[in-house]
């Protein structure tokens, strides 16, 4: 009997332990984020005084260029970066859990490429489109791209193996980057697609933000209340169904919720990749691989990395901007080597 107590003791006293370091990291990543983000809306071509943007948002004056920046460019770039960093890691990291795949992301796995893709296709054929109806072609483009790299990585048997996925992902963005990029050059739209390609937030609007804060919002707090049955999934699919859980629809409502955080997020930024490889990692290290922690740390520490990367892109060679999918890669591309290397080595 005492045996027995102690074998149960310990998963509690883990999982208190893990909680605590999740609580832990919420708190001092959201006090990071929000002095980065302070400190962010002062940096420019010309820095500005912190005085300066508290009388802008105090005190508004629309006379007032200073104020104009702050209000009309700064703000929304850092308010955007804050919420796709968020969105991207989650993102990432259901992935990650529903198919078992370390190496997912919505990057490497097509569905920034797909919603690239339905982004082209609006510039070249049907440029009065609403940003809203934009939103929702992104998130058809960036669904059909998810269902069209799952066909092929389950097509052969032994099912949805994280190599070949990724191998299915690869192929799938090559494709679908390549027709992105003919559509804009037939058509004569490539400067708009090259934004697209190289992502950044310089060009968010408050009419954006309006649109993509309630979406992300909204799939965020699903991805947080369906955290517990992802915990389960990341056990395989096997151990799941016996322990009673609805593994079919788990997968729909978890594919929903990705299709609409890299949906809205590619359709602001553009295809910034690895923040979804790169973070939930991280968070793992630190928080365990319970989702109901692994996740809220996931989002902090995405929009710490994405309004990071927004202020390093801005600060490297100024005036001009370094594009922060370009800057981030240069992180994740040795970090998804690391990765595949000791993945290989599983095998």
């Amino acid at each position: 009997m005492n045996e027995i107590k102690l074998t149960k003791a310990v998963p509690q006293k883990s999982k208190y332990t893990n909680t605590r370091k999740m609580y832990a990291l919420v708190i001092v990543g959201l006090v990071l984020l929000l002095f980065l983000a302070a400190f962010s809306v002062t940096q420019g071509v010309s820095d500005t005084p912190i005085v300066t943007i508290l009388d802008a948002l105090l005190s508004f004056d629309p006379e007032n260029k200073q104020h104009l920046i702050i209000i009309d460019l700064r703000l929304p770039r850092v308010i955007a970066s804050t919420l796709v960093g968020a969105a991207l890691a989650v993102a990432g990291a259901v992935m990650q859990g529903i198919t078992r795949n370390p190496m997912a992301d919505s990057g490497l796995m097509g569905l920034n490429a797909g919603a690239g893709l339905a982004l082209s296709i609006c510039f070249a054929f049907l440029p009065k489109l609403t940003y809203i109806e934009i939103v929702l072609f992104c998130f058809a483009g960036a669904a059909l791209s998810a269902a069209f790299v799952g066909g092929i990585g389950s097509s052969r048997r032994g099912g949805n193996a994280p190599m070949r996925l990724v191998l299915a992902g690869a192929a799938v963005s090559a494709l679908l980057t390549a027709l992105s990029q003919g559509i804009a050059l037939c058509f004569d739209v490539s400067q708009n697609i090259m934004f697209w390609v190289v992502g950044g937030v310089s060009a968010s609007t408050w009419n954006q933000i309006a649109v993509m804060t309630p979406c992300i919002v909204v799939a965020l707090i699903g991805a947080v209340l369906i955290s517990p049955k992802i915990t389960l999934m990341s056990l395989g699919e096997e151990v799941a169904k016996g322990l009673g859980l609805k593994t079919i629809l788990v997968n729909i409502i978890c594919s929903i919720i990705i299709v609409i955080l890299a949906g809205v997020s590619v359709s602001v930024v553009g295809a910034v990749s690895f923040i979804g490889l790169i973070i939930p990692h991280i968070a793992r290290f630190i928080v365990g691989v319970d989702y109901c922690a692994l996740i809220p740390s996931s989002a902090v520490m995405g929009s710490l990395l994405m309004v990071a990367a927004d202020l390093g892109a801005r600060k490297i060679n100024p005036p001009s901007e370094m594009p922060i999918g370009a800057l981030i890669s240069l992180i994740g591309v040795p970090f998804f080597l690391y990765l595949a290397r000791k993945q290989r080595r599983a095998e």
